[in-house]
């Protein structure tokens, strides 16, 4: 019996000490590598402060000035009538869908978890919407991918409609999730039940500033940790060799496509990581079947990487919604982004830029 509980105990052990050990290593790696991470800690900084801070910070405070209004259980009334039947989600999910498409990530799912908060939206529903309502912004796909990075309009153009196009495919996949289980303190619809929310009033209207920039800014200010966080672990990553033994090992992978530079792979890890990073490496490496980049490109903005992963958890952590259906989503809509973006290419001779 004793020989039999030895694997358990120690399968445990490995478990509780594997959290401190890997911060352990993280703190140690900061001294080691202390040029390169400062390097890293300040290029993150400023990616936050010139792009990410003003992209989405007027969204979030829009957003919270919306909660203090009618305005969604308006939409839901509107919108009830497709969400419901195609993906199983009140009608006040296309608020969300539609503000996370425009916002970016990761406004979706802060408007979710409201959502769930405020008792619009029961806590499957609330999961279910978690898997497809956080999605990269136009601004970023159109502007920053497409033009910045390609040098194509095209490109951007078709990147962002078949992010969408999976989401929308993603959505009607998890209308089946957890169907037949029904929490029973919020089975109501939008309809039946009034919004907890202060009404907006002249009277008030300072307060509810304050308190939307305030809410706002602490949003804001988590995202710009996480992306600082993400460009020192990836700086660690490369100057360890970590992330090139990474990349070795998928480069078999990646042959197999006839894509000899192991670049790909490199950026392919990166991009899994933290997004802009990646994406940024395939984009602007060489190569003449430039598809393979597009398509490549299209899985990340769909998976959306493990940093802005990192923040839909940390957003999510204090209500009970699983994270697990969101994990789900963006995997399902990363393949069927790449899958979507492989036809486009390959049906219309337009989308096929290879030289």
């Amino acid at each position: 019996m004793a020989t039999l509980t030895k694997p358990r105990f120690f399968f445990l052990s490995v478990k509780r000490n594997i959290l401190p050990a890997c911060f352990c290593l993280f703190t140690l790696f900061l001294v080691l590598f202390s040029q390169s991470n400062l390097t890293a800690a300040k290029s993150g900084l400023q990616l936050w402060a010139n792009h990410v801070l003003p992209s989405l910070l007027p969204f979030f405070i829009a957003t919270e000035l919306l909660s203090y209004t009618n305005v969604v259980v308006k939409i839901g009334e509107v919108f009830n009538w497709c969400m419901r039947p195609l993906f199983n989600v009140p009608g006040c999910g296309a608020y969300a869908l539609i503000m996370g498409i425009i916002s970016g990530y990761p406004v979706g799912a802060k408007i979710v978890t409201r959502f769930y908060e405020e008792g619009l939206c029961t806590k499957e529903e609330g999961e279910r919407l978690l898997s497809f309502t956080n999605n990269s912004g136009p601004l970023f796909i159109i502007g920053t991918v497409g033009i910045s990075l390609f040098g194509n309009t095209l490109i951007g153009f078709l990147l962002f409609f078949t992010h969408i196009l999976a989401c929308l495919t993603t959505a009607f996949c998890f209308r089946f999730w957890k169907r037949k289980k029904h929490s029973f303190l919020h089975n109501y619809t939008s309809s039946q039940k009034p919004v907890k929310y202060i009404p907006a009033t002249f009277s008030n209207l300072g307060e509810i500033i304050s308190k939307s920039i305030m809410s706002s800014v602490q949003t804001i200010v988590m995202i710009g940790g996480f992306v600082v966080l993400f460009s020192v672990i990836l700086s660690i990553l490369k100057q360890s060799h970590i992330l090139d033994f990474g990349a070795y090992m998928l480069y078999p992978i990646f042959k197999l496509f006839g894509v000899s530079n192991i670049q790909f792979s490199s950026g392919f890890l990166s991009g899994i990581l933290e997004l802009t990073n990646g994406v940024q490496q395939i984009a602007t490496l060489p190569i003449k079947n430039i598809s393979f980049s597009i398509i490549l490109c299209s899985f990340l903005l769909g998976f959306g990487g493990i940093s802005v992963f990192l923040q839909v958890f940390s957003i999510t952590a204090k209500s009970s919604l699983s994270i697990k259906p969101y994990l789900i989503g963006k995997i399902l809509q990363a393949i069927f982004a790449a899958i979507y973006t492989c036809i486009f290419i390959y049906s219309f001779p337009i989308f096929n830029l290879n030289l």
